[in-house]
């Protein structure tokens, strides 16, 4: 049977941060290495998402890159479809070929409407902008990002051309981690393509410049959407992204991209549990063993990112099947300890054997009257934080 255990673990961890008030319509914020959600407000929500949609776009070439479909020296066509866009562009014309490498750049740093759509055409099964769109929202689904659906390759206003913050907060999360040897290019803070765009040359992205650590990935922007961003921002061993969206203005965007990015390196704060895997958390109970019990260690460390203002505990639950039946075998996965606390998604470790428990000899079966209850004994593995 499931013999759960709930338990405080009294670390020195701090209670939730007080919220983070924000002026987006909706946003999300994610700690990279942990993979916890900061901030969530309306991010799964589907919303025009403007140019920050380009980033599919990027995703889909540098998979096609990896696979060897392009090169980063391929020179594609410009067809009048893509050269008949307006907006932010390269100022590409049909009588240019232009190599993939310079479409990256163009598309991160200069936003440009008519170098997505050369890379949509070349990579779309029918070698149109609506098929490349159509496999573009496939392979969202594909990805988790269940909330996002395609009508064009570079978020140009359209009738169900959708995506959710925390959709793109998962595809920035891949290409950062996905694609490192591209992800470079996003903190580029210019671009003059051939001479032909002075006026278009420099990165919309206003963090690259703060000297806070921002290194991506996309701004966007259209009347119907606001201004919003995607960002990324790397200070120390950690790194922060977060997805905003329904900001008024352009200075808007920029004040609220900078407090969010001082907001989440401040307010939070890594604690390493478990650094030493022989601390026992528990003894379980153990059946026709020559020992009672075993003592069931953590599989893994953990590191959790919690807010560093306020005294509350983190608590934990430990579930096993048991009695346990011997032989039991060291580093054998016999239960699991979640671990919890309030703002933190639950963060599930793999509790194993600590030691070899033989079978008992037939002396010691005669013995054996019934079955122990588990002892709710945390291990000195937490004791430091008590």
């Amino acid at each position: 049977m499931l013999r759960p255990l709930i338990a405080a673990l009294l670390l020195s961890s701090p209670a939730l941060a007080q919220e983070f008030q924000t002026a987006a319509g909706s946003a999300i914020v994610i700690d990279h290495n942990t993979g916890q959600v900061l901030l969530s407000k309306n991010a799964q929500v589907p919303l025009p998402p403007a140019s920050m949609s380009k980033l599919m776009t990027l995703n889909m070439a540098f998979e096609a890159l990896e696979d060897g479909r392009l090169t980063l020296e391929t020179e594609l066509p410009v067809s009048q479809h893509a050269a008949s866009y307006g907006g932010s562009t390269m100022f590409l014309d049909p009588r240019d070929r232009v190599k993939v490498i310079d479409l990256i750049r163009g598309i991160v740093v200069l936003s440009g409407n008519d170098a997505t759509t050369v890379l949509a055409e070349a990579l779309s099964p029918d070698g149109t902008e609506d098929g490349f769109a159509q496999m573009m929202s496939e392979r969202a689904q594909e990805l988790g990002m269940e909330n996002s659906m395609f009508r064009n390759s570079n978020g140009w206003p359209a009738p169900g051309h959708v995506m959710s913050m925390e959709d793109l907060a998962i595809l920035a999360e891949r290409i950062i981690t996905e694609f490192p040897q591209y992800y470079v290019y996003f903190a580029e803070t210019e671009f003059a393509f051939d001479g032909r765009s002075p006026s278009n040359r420099f990165n919309r992205n206003p963090l690259l410049r703060l000297n806070i650590g921002a290194d991506g990935l996309k701004t966007g922007h259209t009347q119907e959407a606001g201004y919003g961003l995607v960002g990324s921002a790397v200070q120390g061993d950690r790194r922060v992204t977060f997805v905003i969206s329904g900001i008024e203005t352009e200075a808007a965007r920029a004040e609220e991209s900078e407090r969010i990015v001082n907001w989440a390196f401040r307010q939070f704060a890594e604690e390493k549990l478990f650094e030493d895997l022989a601390d026992p958390v528990m003894e379980a109970e153990v059946f026709m063993g020559d020992v009672g019990t075993v003592p069931l260690v953590p599989g893994e460390g953990v590191t959790l990112l919690l807010p560093v203002t306020g005294r509350q505990a983190v608590s934990g639950e430990v579930v096993y099947d048991g009695p346990i039946e011997a032989p039991v075998t060291k580093g054998a996965r016999l239960g699991t300890l979640t671990l919890s606390h309030p703002g933190v998604p639950p963060v599930e470790v793999p509790l194993v054997a600590g030691a070899d428990v033989p079978r008992a000899g037939v002396l010691r079966r005669i013995q054996i009257t019934g079955t122990r209850v588990a002892g709710e004994v945390l291990g000195s593995a937490l004791d430091r934080f008590q």
